[in-house]
């Protein structure tokens, strides 16, 4: 029987997340990180649509419970799409945006509320 396994498919590496996502994630398995690609903007339908094809591939060879996916528009849609066509999970994370003002400058930090299914 293989080990659940919860897949990030983004480029936010989970050595980065805060305790309250890294639990939320480990719900649904152990962890592994698989960075989401660059997607070039001059890349056509058919190139962005190969590129979808080779991480769908990777992401069922990890047999996932559940996969993050978040990153350019369009490879998202499709390797979406192609997830839930097999019947996997696919999340994305749910963040509120607080806005500190210190002075001229805007700091903005993201704190992580839940995952929400596709």
């Amino acid at each position: 029987m293989q080990n659940k396994v919860f897949v990030n498919f983004s480029n936010h590496p989970s050595a980065g997340w805060g305790r309250e996502q890294a639990e939320a994630a480990s719900r649904y398995g152990q962890l592994i990180d698989l960075p989401f690609p660059a997607v070039e903007a001059k890349a056509d339908e058919e190139a962005v649509r190969h590129l979808a094809e080779q991480y769908v591939e990777q992401i069922l060879n990890c047999h996932p419970a559940a996969v993050l996916c978040q990153g350019e528009f369009c490879l998202t849609f499709l390797v979406v799409s192609a997830l839930k066509a097999q019947g996997i999970t696919v999340l994305a994370a749910c963040s509120e945006r607080i806005v500190t003002e210190r002075g001229n400058k805007k700091e903005v930090t993201f704190q992580f509320e839940r995952f929400r299914k596709y």
